[in-house]
């Protein structure tokens, strides 16, 4: 991979062999990592069964962050369904939801997750592969597949763009995140390598300038809420781009202005807590409070 710095080149050159993208991806992998295809799909698997892990696990637990913030919204939202189910969405979209909400609530109690592209984006990913896999009866070499391609967008995109709060805001964690989600998902439905790039770049593009404005500095509010927001925005760019809607701006050059974006962003807005819904009236009350909370069990 690490000739194909553009999403154009690997485009190009898929064409040129007449694979898909997973296929082209896992074969560069090979190479650099000079092990066989089917060892490349092991690892891959490895990722995919923990992203399930942390599902299973995050569906069963309350238990709540240390900051005692966040915890117990996916609880909340499966007790609704069982109760009242949804008049709105269907079982899969509700599960996207869910699916999304048990993952990055088991990164605040520090279980095992997968970082795809970040810790703070963990639910995105895994939400969207497989709450559609289960509904759609996916078998795993095409979830497999559908992981790989995720993989693929996330690490073109790092070539240009630091996926990290810190660097150039949320666009670069959740925004990506979605988008990886976005090529995933076109690709269990088989989608073309075309209509799988027009996924993600119609999320980038689309979620370009999101900050990151962690309150008390914590990856807690707005991160957990927005994970399940963002998967649902992933399924909305895999449908638009399986449609035949195509972004006017080609992708490569959505994420050059992504790292423009980025680079003139306020460092108040880059996960530093200065701004934004961090020094809300709320915001601040909330740091006040944890801070004070701390400096009493330090001092015990």
């Amino acid at each position: 991979m690490t000739k194909l710095r553009e999403f154009k080149d690997i485009y190009e050159l898929a064409a040129q062999k007449g694979k898909k993208l997973y296929e082209l991806c896992q074969e560069y992998e090979a190479q650099n990592l000079e092990i066989s295809v089917a060892q490349v799909r092991e690892k891959v698997k490895t990722n995919l069964d923990a992203m399930k892990e942390a599902i299973r696990n995050g569906l069963t637990s309350k238990e709540m962050s240390m900051s005692g913030l966040c915890g117990d919204d996916c609880a909340k939202l499966l007790e609704k369904y069982k109760n009242d189910g949804s008049r709105l969405f269907s079982k899969t979209y509700q599960n996207v939801l869910l699916y999304a909400l048990a993952t990055v609530e088991q990164n605040l109690r520090m279980g095992k997750i997968v970082a795809c592209p970040t810790a703070g984006s963990c639910g995105i990913v895994p939400a969207v592969i497989i709450a559609v896999s289960e509904a759609k009866e996916t078998d795993e070499e095409a979830q497999i597949n559908a992981l790989i391609t995720a993989g693929l967008v996330g690490k073109i995109v790092s070539n240009k763009l630091a996926l990290a709060g810190a660097v150039a805001g949320c666009q670069s964690e959740c925004g990506v995140a979605a988008a990886m989600a976005a090529a995933a998902l076109v690709e269990i439905y088989e989608g073309d390598n075309e209509q799988i790039l027009n996924a993600a770049a119609l999320c980038l593009k689309n979620v370009m300038g999101l900050v990151c404005d962690p309150v008390a500095g914590l990856v807690e509010v707005p991160c957990v809420k927005r994970n399940a927001f963002l998967a649902i925005y992933a399924v909305t760019g895999a449908e638009l781009a399986m449609a035949g809607i195509k972004s006017v701006i080609p992708i490569d050059e959505i994420v050059d202005a992504m790292v423009q974006v980025g680079e003139m962003m306020s460092p108040k807005l880059k996960e530093s807590a200065e701004a934004g819904l961090a020094t809300t009236k709320t915001g601040l009350q909330i740091t006040e409070e944890l801070t004070a909370k701390w400096n009493r069990n330090s001092g015990e």
